[in-house]
């Protein structure tokens, strides 16, 4: 399948379950339907990630109710289409929160966004699963209802900092951020991670997502002696144009960074197959194949169930967000199943006693002092041209 139809297939679908849910969701619930808010960028710069999510949460959602729901109740999801706007997702929040009047919200999927609707949802007493990285979006005394499933940026950032610069060996380092709340963010927080081994970037900027052209500031990183490039951006088009920038000019130094980097929309949008060469991503164990090609169990398993809704084929987009979307749902499923209901106090009593929930993406872990989920030891550098089933190979320790 081409990627990019095949994006443009699950956008498509993803839209119209944007139009479609309320409705459906409406016809198929019964009046104590447990309503889940989706907060997701299902079109617009930054919704590659989105649109693999939505898969994960759809597919679970439909799986619970074709099993009877939880507790004899349906799921009713209710999504909404941010389009990377935190403007919108903040009108959206509340739209859930006091409107529509939902039991959890999951979302929203970018950080930026999430830095402004994490308030009004604390405000309105909603559990909020926090998808979002930027580490200061889980905050128990600020927060108490939110709670992160993905890991924090600077769990991104370490693992590609210490792959860089004990790995590989390099300490001439350039620093590309974006010019979104979560690529500014990012990249400052990666210089502060550099300073602390001791390790001043060479070079740093800060780059339109949209910008068409980034063979500037990659001459201007070459000019600086950068030995590497750290890029810290989600948007999957602005990294390729980094990559071809990089390949253009003929050289071929390494690019450490963000899990972005291995995303499959980049596939197509590169000049050259092989200037996704030399390039190292903040991965995942959960989505790392082995030599012969074998997955982790619990991936596997969603993996197949997931593939005929999918064409039948290779899953053709990065299969971490598919099973991030699917724990949320499953997350959620978990704390109706234990309380009983869909009590804010009751929710946040029971995930503060969690310990190693089993899940697709990670097993999660959260206590009353730390609403992050996500474990250290579930990271893994990958190597980024070795997509398949969405997942990657191990990168060269």
């Amino acid at each position: 399948m081409n990627q990019m139809r095949g994006l443009k297939r699950l956008a498509v679908c993803g839209a119209t379950a944007l139009a479609l849910t309320t409705g459906m969701g409406s016809a198929h619930a019964e009046a104590d339907s447990i309503k889940i808010g989706w907060l997701s960028s299902l079109t617009g710069p930054l919704s590659s990630a989105a649109i693999a999510e939505n898969q994960g949460v759809q597919f679970a959602v439909d799986q619970i109710n074709s099993a009877g729901g939880v507790n004899g109740r349906q799921l009713e999801l209710i999504t909404r289409d941010t389009m990377g706007d935190p403007t919108k997702a903040v009108n959206f929040a509340k739209e859930l929160a006091y409107n529509e009047k939902v039991d959890f919200v999951i979302g929203p999927v970018n950080s930026g966004e999430s830095l402004a609707t994490v308030p009004i949802l604390t405000r309105a007493g909603i559990p909020n699963l926090i998808i979002g990285t930027v580490d200061s979006l889980t905050d128990p005394k600020k927060y108490p209802y939110a709670f992160r499933l993905i890991n924090t940026n600077t769990q991104w950032i370490s693992v590609a900092n210490k792959y860089a610069t004990e790995h590989l060996g390099r300490k001439k380092i350039a620093v590309i951020g974006d010019t979104t709340g979560y690529g500014a963010s990012s990249a400052k927080r990666a210089q502060a991670l550099l300073k602390e081994q001791g390790i001043e970037p060479v070079y740093s900027v800060l780059i339109d997502p949209n910008k068409t052209n980034v063979t500037d500031e990659i001459q201007k990183a070459r000019e600086a002696g950068a030995d590497v490039i750290m890029p810290w951006s989600a948007s999957t088009g602005l990294l390729a144009r980094i990559l071809n920038a990089r390949g253009n000019s003929q050289w071929d130094v390494p690019v450490v960074g963000h899990p972005a980097l291995m995303g499959s929309p980049i596939r197509d949008l590169l000049n050259k197959p092989e200037y996704w060469d030399n390039v190292f991503a903040a991965g995942y164990v959960s989505t790392t194949y082995d030599k012969d090609g074998n997955f982790q169990p619990a991936t596997h398993k969603l993996m197949e169930a997931l593939r005929p809704k999918l064409g039948g084929g290779e899953i053709d987009f990065t299969f971490w967000w598919v099973a991030l979307g699917y724990d949320c749902v499953k997350t959620i499923e978990y704390a109706v199943q234990k309380t009983g209901g869909t009590d804010k106090d009751e929710f946040k009593k029971l995930m503060e006693s969690t310990k190693d929930l089993p899940g697709v993406y990670a097993n999660y872990t959260w206590t009353p002092q730390d609403h992050n989920g996500f474990p250290d030891s579930a990271m893994q550098m990958n190597l980024a041209n070795t997509f398949k089933d969405g997942s990657f190979l191990a990168a060269p320790k």
